[in-house]
């Protein structure tokens, strides 16, 4: 087991609903050029100023973390429930013939 798949770990051992979230979104900043390229940078501030040198995948993961604690806060959300797009796995589709 690498490093990086150790704090993944340690990550999604804590509870909370956007625990997978956080977890997808620390590996991929961790498996990034901004991080593992000279200059050598933290995930911090690779997250900070550095947003334009994240691959495509970190900045939606980045994103779907920020509107999954903003889900958290709204009293609406907090009654009906996260929304499915939301969610890490998807469903499986089912076709139905009507």
């Amino acid at each position: 087991m690498d490093a990086i798949d150790e704090i993944t770990s340690k990550t999604v051992g804590r509870g909370g609903p956007c625990q997978q979230i956080k977890a997808d979104l620390t590996a991929c900043i961790l498996r990034s050029d901004c991080v593992l390229k000279p200059p050598y940078r933290t995930p911090k501030e690779c997250l900070q100023s550095h947003l334009d040198e994240l691959p495509t995948e970190c900045a939606h993961l980045r994103y779907a973390f920020f509107d999954c604690k903003r889900g958290l806060l709204d009293m609406r959300k907090r009654f009906r429930g996260l929304d499915p797009s939301q969610t890490a796995t998807t469903p499986s589709s089912s076709s139905s013939n009507s």
